[in-house]
């Protein structure tokens, strides 16, 4: 790693290992390389932080300035994310590619607000699911990149949550495709984080396990490794004439144990908190939360916080 420059006041440490960002109790808002408690990898448990200096999709360097950790916001803010990436792990051909709006992000924990328009009215229900997924995060420009060169392109990964609503996304998403924008893109329904856990960390993506955790319930139990397409070849064919740039997202489907199929679904309602985790990077945990008027969303209440 080239530094970019020296800090008079401050030692440099070696390259980051989970980064952060945060708000300290001097209101300020900081990246950070997490200190971990002495009993869990989980980054949502992190107190403090080693302040990092510089371009955080770039070059920078790691101090031993320690900050403490009073908000864990979402690793990166939404304006240094250029897409956000998803892949539906239905068995096709190929990867589907579809997007979420950079709207749709939200913190590690903060609420999944569900306007109106996605909760039951009348004769149509709302069913609300849970999607846990891996998430990679871009450093660099990739483009038509191969296999074999894919991961050199990317800054470390992080846990996701894509919300969905199969009413809109199946029921009302017309045929023959399914309509995943109005079905997985409101604001707030991408919760992600609590860190980006380098590649000097997880050097191989497709050994981590996943979990969803509904109330305490345990719904989803897998490992990346069962992923139809991995992470190389994600990275290759979304490349494939279109550019990927840093600070962009690719959250990269989801395995089997969610609502969609089941005979007796248990769809998300008002209240539920739902946790999703990823191995040696942490949990998001996150409550759904039914709101009605324009000041209730996540974008107003919560916009400086994403």
């Amino acid at each position: 790693m080239h530094l970019s420059f020296l800090l008079a006041s401050f030692s440099l440490l070696a390259n980051a290992e989970r980064i952060v960002r945060f708000i300290s109790s001097d209101n300020n808002t900081y990246f950070g390389d997490a200190i971990l408690p002495n009993d869990t990898v989980d980054a949502s448990f992190s107190t403090s932080a080693r302040v990092i200096r510089g371009d955080i999709l770039g070059n920078f360097t790691v101090t031993d300035e320690v900050k403490d950790i009073q908000t864990l916001l979402a690793p990166l803010p939404s304006e240094m994310v250029r897409t956000v990436r998803m892949s539906n792990m239905t068995i096709p051909g190929w990867p589907i590619l579809f997007y979420k709006p950079w709207t749709s992000l939200n913190t590690p924990s903060g609420p999944i607000p569900v306007s109106a328009a996605y909760q039951t009215q009348g004769n149509f229900t709302s069913t609300m699911d849970w999607e846990t997924e891996l998430v990679v995060i871009i450093k660099k420009t990739a483009y038509n990149v191969t296999d074999d060169e894919a991961l050199d392109h990317v800054l470390g990964y992080s846990v996701g949550h894509d919300v969905s609503h199969r009413g809109w996304q199946i029921e009302r998403g017309g045929l023959p495709q399914p309509q995943f924008s109005m079905g997985k893109g409101p604001d707030g329904w991408a919760p992600w984080g609590p860190a980006i856990v380098t590649t000097d960390i997880i050097p191989d993506p497709q050994v981590l396990n996943l979990h969803t955790r509904v109330n305490g319930v345990t719904q989803q139990n897998a490992t990346t490794a069962d992923m139809i397409f991995g992470v190389k070849h994600l990275i290759s064919f979304f490349s494939m004439g279109t550019t990927l740039l840093p600070g962009d997202l690719i959250f990269t489907g989801t395995p089997s144990g969610t609502n969609l199929g089941k005979e007796d679904p248990i769809w998300l309602v008002d209240g539920d908190v739902v946790e999703v985790g990823l191995e040696n990077v942490g949990t998001c945990t996150n409550m759904i939360q039914y709101v009605n008027t324009s000041s209730d969303s996540v974008r107003s209440v919560n916009v400086d916080m994403v």
